[in-house]
């Protein structure tokens, strides 16, 4: 079974996703996409839901079955079994957007009777202290729809669906309306706020999926509004720690900053005397005008400096012998050796090729 999205769940917002039996979903206002959703005509306004839904049964062929539902399950109100299921329900599933459709899901729980029922139309549930987001009652101050899903995990395996308006009251607000409404039996635990709900659409949420679970044996009880961070559940999925570390290597990267120097006087030791204003300094004397002054007389030219006399270039001994005449006998005399070295061994390979001739016989 499709679970019925409430003539509120797509207020205000197109639906997105791919081409259904020809029909694109998420069209802008006054363009092409889903019938029924933004600049199109729901042809079953009149039917419960929302026009994004009906536009999907028509395109998927789930209209007959959509119908069966509406008329058999679907009611405006609470009926008597809806009221005394609420009644003794500990928790529920609550889902509120804010002006711009931005969607957020809660969980709330107390005792039996915490969601209460005033009339047909009508359900009170207390808000007790969180964390100081406020979520979800920020929600309800730009947008009033919400929807509530209480399912029965522990006897009927059933759920029970209710979307509605809501507002938001104080707690003193509210008694002064509804001096019957209980005080919470939690030890610490108190309402600061309550959100009156007005009901618009109620109907069930089968069982086909809905697991049986049992209750655990109580444990200690826990300090209601305490901020102990372990108490609280600590940093369960790791995000505290992970925001620690980025923060860390954020600072790691940042380039350090220059110590500035104390401004102003530094602060005297208890029980030392003040210490004297300095005497004002004394005027300075101005300064006479500047004389002129004569010039100087020029000095006489130098005398011309007379240049070296030039020196006579040192005799070579004809007796000494030529460096590099030495060199080139001594070079040739070694390749006269190597080449007479390359003959002899020349002379040897042959013999020895005249030898092995005839090795592997003649050809």
């Amino acid at each position: 079974m499709t679970e019925h999205g409430g003539r509120h769940a797509a207020h205000g917002h197109a639906l997105s996703g791919s081409a259904v039996n020809g029909y694109e979903a998420g069209a802008d206002e006054g363009g092409a996409g889903v019938p029924g959703t933004h600049g199109w005509e729901d042809a079953r306004a009149d039917r419960p839901g929302s026009a994004g839904e009906h536009a999907l049964q028509a395109a998927i062929g789930t209209e007959d079955r959509a119908d069966r539902f509406y008329d058999d399950q679907v009611l405006g109100h609470l009926n008597a079994r809806m009221r005394e299921f609420t009644e003794r329900q500990e928790m529920f599933f609550l889902a509120t957007s804010d002006s711009k459709g931005e969607c957020d899901s809660s969980f709330r729980a107390g005792p039996p009777g915490f969601l209460r029922v005033i009339d047909e139309k009508t359900l009170v549930f207390p808000e007790y202290r969180g964390n100081g987001v406020h979520a979800s009652l920020g929600n309800i101050q730009e947008n009033p729809h919400l929807g509530i899903l209480m399912v029965d995990f522990l006897q009927a395996r059933i759920g029970l669906h209710i979307n509605g308006r809501a507002e938001v009251h104080e707690d003193e607000e509210m008694r002064s309306v509804l001096p019957g409404l209980p005080d919470d039996p939690v030890p610490g635990r108190r309402a600061r706020m309550w959100v009156k709900v007005e009901v618009e659409e109620a109907y069930i949420h089968c069982a086909k999926h809905i697991p049986h679970l049992q209750k655990a044996p109580k444990r200690t009880a826990r300090d209601w509004g305490t901020d102990d961070y372990k108490r609280k559940g600590g940093d369960f999925f790791g995000v505290a720690r992970d925001a620690k570390e980025a923060r860390a290597r954020a600072e790691a990267a940042a380039p350090a900053e220059p110590e500035s120097a104390p401004s102003g006087p530094l602060p005297l030791p208890p029980g030392a005397p003040p210490v004297p204003a300095a005497p004002p300094a004394p005027p300075v004397p101005p300064v006479p005008p500047v004389q002129d002054v004569p010039p100087l007389p020029s000095a006489p030219p130098l005398p011309a400096i007379p240049p070296p006399p030039a020196e006579p270039p040192a005799p070579v001994p004809a007796s000494a012998p030529a460096p590099v005449a030495d060199g080139i006998a001594h070079w040739r005399q070694q390749a006269e050796q190597a080449l007479a070295e390359a003959r002899r061994r020349g002379a040897e390979r042959a013999r020895e090729q005249g030898s092995f001739a005839d090795w592997f016989g003649r050809a």
